[in-house]
């Protein structure tokens, strides 16, 4: 299942190169990309552990970037 997220207020693409590699190491995440120019998070995931997975990704992406706004777009 393709889900998309926004980051809003990425400060750089380290950061965004970061999370990228953290949310593609979670279990159940098959692809992810992060684009620090349109701060979106594409990911495909396990359609049964969806709600999981965006939780994890979350939580990463909070440690690494705590200012950037997550938002779930689709």
């Amino acid at each position: 299942m393709k889900k998309i997220i926004k980051l809003e207020g990425l400060c750089c693409a380290n950061c965004a190169a970061k999370i990228e590699d953290e949310v593609k190491k979670l279990s159940g995440v098959e692809h992810a990309s992060l684009s620090f120019m349109t701060q979106r998070l594409t990911m495909e995931v396990e359609e049964k552990r969806v709600d999981e997975i965006i939780e994890a990704a979350r939580k990463t992406a909070n440690k690494i970037e705590p200012e950037a706004e997550f938002k779930v777009l689709r």
